[in-house]
C-alpha cells in the first residue's frame, strides 16, 4: 500500500478523537454491560440522574447531547429494571420527571466508584500537568459554539 496523499489521516483531529474515546471507552463500557446489561446511553442517563437528581428526559438529551430517541429508549429500559421512576408534572401532563429509585441509586453508586478508579488508570501515564491540559482541551473541543464552520 502507498502513501497517496500528504493527509495524515491518524492525525485528522476528529479520527484520533474518536479513535481515543473508543479505546478508553471499552474497558468502562465491558463493566457497565457485565454489572448491570446497560447500554452506552443507559448509563448516561443514570449517571445524569445519580449527579443532578430528577431532570426529565428532554434535560437530560441536552446535556448529555444525546438524540431524543435514544434518551426515551434508555429510560424505558431503566425503568424495565426499576433503575429509574418517572411522574407526571403537575403543571404539563406532557413533561415526566424522572428520578433514580433505591436500585438506581445503588448502580449509580458501584459505578460511580468504578469511574474514578477507571479515570485514574486512564490518565494515570499522564503528568498532572498534562491532564489538566487534556481535560482542559476537551471542554473546549466539546463547546458546540466552538464548531468550526463546514468548508473552514
Amino acid at each position: 500500500m502507498t502513501k497517496k496523499e500528504d493527509f495524515d489521516l491518524h492525525l485528522f483531529l476528529p479520527y484520533l478523537l474518536n479513535q481515543a474515546a473508543e479505546t478508553a471507552s471499552d474497558g468502562f463500557q465491558r463493566i457497565y454491560k457485565d454489572r448491570y446489561g446497560l447500554l452506552r446511553t443507559d448509563w448516561r442517563v443514570l449517571f445524569h440522574l445519580g449527579i443532578y437528581g430528577r431532570m426529565t428526559a428532554r434535560d437530560i438529551g441536552i446535556m448529555a447531547k444525546v438524540h431524543k430517541t435514544k434518551i426515551s429508549r434508555a429510560v424505558a429500559r431503566l425503568e424495565a429494571r426499576r433503575f429509574l421512576q418517572r411522574e407526571e408534572d403537575a403543571e404539563d401532563r406532557r413533561v415526566e420527571h424522572l428520578s433514580l429509585t433505591p436500585a438506581g441509586q445503588a448502580a449509580y453508586r458501584d459505578l460511580y466508584g468504578v469511574a474514578e478508579r477507571y479515570d485514574a488508570a486512564l490518565v494515570d501515564g499522564l503528568a498532572p500537568e498534562e491532564t489538566r491540559v487534556l481535560r482542559k482541551a476537551l471542554l473546549k473541543l466539546a463547546d458546540p459554539a466552538k464548531e468550526p464552520a463546514s468548508g473552514a
